[in-house]
């Protein structure tokens, strides 16, 4: 191991509980060792999930929130005695390890629940609500502090909590904990007075409006995260410790409207002041540890920072919170490695906080003990998997049912969180495999056919493997995305696969091939008005981005076009956004924490956009825009055309030709991954 990591492998304290290193596994929702969305149960994934783990040196577990009440049903998890019971084997086993895990536990998410489009209609209902209390209460799953906009449904006020309600969770929190240790968990976290989930929103002066003893002054603001922490103290004994997942800084300008890195606007949340000061409160009222970073889901990019959030993204602010108390201080946000042991080196931060890069590779934490970092799968903050919640005008959470029951998967590693679906199992017969195109999707079906055993050849028609993952790259922000085409690269030549570069195929016949594999990809949309010939085409710019002006319009305000729009903003370049939909990126797999960094950071630094707009002609040094019954001119240097594409399979599906990713359908990275595993699974 590189000696810089060797702070990461210290021992530390919570209390009286010794983690013998200073890696945290930050909780993700949908890794409950409890279930998710269906009644409680020892949930036989996240308990594969959290071993495998465990056996690869990850220090502290905490896994995904668990509701004090099942999200279908509202039974009290406290009452399910036989789920605790299964899980106290299950521990003796995990301690063998030398891991140690804290359960988080959430009070819920008020105005942040994302209401499911699908049930946006019934929510808004008093009729259909009512009626569906028995089996999924939306009313009191978005029950806040006081009367608040919904974060995900426009027009939707979510109601103010009852005291009885705010006791009862009290209580829960109290039983659930103690049977937690009994069970042989070795402590707790309580979710959270952070991103923005209700125990923040009782915290924040925008969303409490309370005037009983919850609202108000500082103390009553954070009354009920006090005697949550005292309520189980008192169960469970002083010494079983109890994390707070906190948020030093809230980063929020307005309901809905987040503040960027580096933006300097008045703080209507918890600024920094107030977030010493709550921290050292929260110390003298019992909690043993703060699990830190920052945001709100008004301003979800801080905790959940997509790939254009800077690295290291909260250890400011965390490290303020860290002078401030004597508890140890976990800080999360786009760690890297080298930073955080640094920073523990110095006093800054007691450990480092760690998500979503251990769905993508459950195993690097002894990679890099064992120095093979370049063996690390990266995790290139997608979110394609983990976390779909998409919203934009006019929809609510538009995550697809299967997503919102299976969160924390992984569009780089399908096997995470999988129940088994997915898995790399030897051959019954070993084949030879031609796979046409070098793209990601043709890489990754070679690579899991090779650890199959079978025999693989990639044809690839240019010098070089990546296809347009290598213009998509060439962006700024998209370091990640340049480490995992090298570490692509790095696979294909350990594994020994055959490349031949330079050859494009056009006849099948002279491929001797058991299954042959087609991944070349999609084409660019072309669109049927004057002048599109003088479009430059996205992957066309982002080759070289010399070949425009200062003054660019994109048509196309999809993913794509609006991180085009980023780059040439950048660059100190003018973008102009002509996109047709009522809203950027109306589309479903991205999610909110990626989208709305792009729309406020456009909003901030007054990047035009025209919505439910289309170019009618195109010129020299303009364009013709129709919105609605207006027409004018836009004038630019370029075009940049960002209009989707349609698939180029080259060959079509039959008996022993498989046809894969964007070849056979426009989707996005996942889509690709995912169909190249299941086509490398069946041959």
């Amino acid at each position: 191991m590189d000696k810089k990591y060797q702070p990461l492998f210290t021992p530390w304290k919570i209390g009286n509980v010794e983690i013998k290193n200073r890696i945290v596994l930050c909780p993700m929702g949908g890794t409950s060792l409890f279930g998710w969305m269906e009644p409680h149960h020892l949930d036989k994934d996240a308990c594969d999930f959290f071993m495998d783990l465990a056996k690869n040196n990850v220090g502290l577990i905490i896994p995904g929130i668990a509701p004090l009440k099942n999200l279908i049903g509202g039974q009290w998890l406290y009452k399910s005695k036989k789920t605790f019971k299964k899980l106290k084997p299950y521990m003796e086993e995990l301690h063998k390890t030398g891991a140690k895990v804290f359960v988080q536990l959430t009070a819920g998410f008020g105005r942040s629940f994302s209401i499911p489009n699908s049930m946006a209609p019934i929510i808004k209902n008093k009729f259909l609500s009512t009626l569906l209390k028995p089996v999924i209460n939306l009313p009191y799953l978005c029950a806040s502090p006081s009367p608040l906009p919904s974060r995900w449904l426009k027009g939707y006020q979510c109601r103010a909590l009852t005291k009885k309600e705010i006791k009862d969770m009290i209580k829960a929190f109290a039983k659930t904990s103690k049977l937690c240790k009994d069970a042989g968990i070795d402590g707790v976290e309580i979710h959270a007075v952070h991103e923005g989930y209700l125990l923040d929103q009782f915290t924040l002066e925008y969303t409490n409006h309370r005037n009983d003893e919850y609202g108000g002054s500082f103390e009553n603001r954070y009354r009920f995260a006090v005697e949550v922490v005292k309520a189980i103290k008192k169960e469970c004994g002083d010494d079983y410790p109890v994390s707070l997942r906190y948020s030093a800084v809230s980063k929020t300008k307005d309901f809905c409207e987040g503040i960027l890195p580096g933006e300097d606007f008045k703080e209507i949340g918890r600024d920094i002041n107030e977030g010493i000061k709550a921290a050292k409160y929260l110390e003298q009222a019992g909690y043993d540890m703060l699990n830190t970073d920052n945001g709100t889901y008004d301003a979800w990019y801080w905790a959940h920072p997509p790939l254009y959030m800077p690295k290291n993204c909260n250890l400011e602010d965390v490290s303020k919170i860290k002078q401030a108390v004597s508890i140890p201080v976990v800080c999360a946000g786009k760690m890297e490695a080298d930073t955080a042991a640094k920073a523990i080196e110095d006093g800054e931060i007691d450990a480092m906080g760690v998500a979503r890069q251990f769905l993508t590779d459950s195993h690097w934490v002894t990679k890099l003990l064992e120095d093979k970092v370049e063996d690390i799968q990266p995790c290139i903050y997608c979110h394609n998997a983990c976390l779909t919640m998409a919203h934009y005008e006019g929809v609510s959470n538009d995550q697809p049912m299967q997503d919102s029951k299976h969160m924390s998967r992984c569009a780089l590693n399908p096997m995470t969180m999988d129940g088994g679906k997915y898995d790399i199992k030897p051959a019954k017969r070993i084949k030879t495999v031609a796979v046409i195109g070098g793209g990601l999707g043709g890489m990754e079906v070679a690579r899991i056919a090779t650890l199959r055993g079978h025999n693989v050849t990639i044809y690839e028609k240019t010098d070089k493997l990546g296809g347009v993952f290598i213009s998509a790259g060439k962006m700024d922000f998209k370091e990640r995305d340049r480490m995992l085409l090298e570490w692509y690269k790095r696979q294909i030549s350990k594994l020994k696969i055959e490349v031949k570069y330079n050859t494009e195929i056009k006849d099948l016949s002279k491929i001797k091939a058991d299954e042959i594999v087609v991944a070349t990809g999609a084409i660019p949309k072309k669109l049927n008005i004057k002048g599109f010939d003088k479009t430059i085409e996205a992957i066309e710019y982002l080759e070289n981005h010399n070949i425009v002006g200062q003054k660019v319009v994109v048509i196309g305000g999809g993913l794509t076009g609006c991180e085009i729009a980023y780059q040439l903003s950048l660059e100190g370049k003018q973008p102009i956004i002509i996109e047709a939909k009522n809203d950027l990126i109306a589309t479903r797999g991205v999610c909110l924490a990626n989208s709305s960094y792009l729309r406020d950071y456009f909003k901030h630094n007054n990047i035009k956009v025209y919505l439910e707009s289309f170019v009618k002609e195109i010129n020299d040094n303009f364009v013709v825009v129709q919105k609605g019954l207006d027409e004018f001119k836009i004038e630019c240097d370029n075009v940049i055309s960002s209009v989707g594409y349609t698939p180029n399979p080259i060959f079509k599906e039959k008996k022993h030709i498989h046809v894969i990713g964007d070849a056979l359908k426009i989707g996005n990275l996942r889509t690709v991954v995912w169909s190249a595993w299941k086509v490398a699974e069946k041959i």
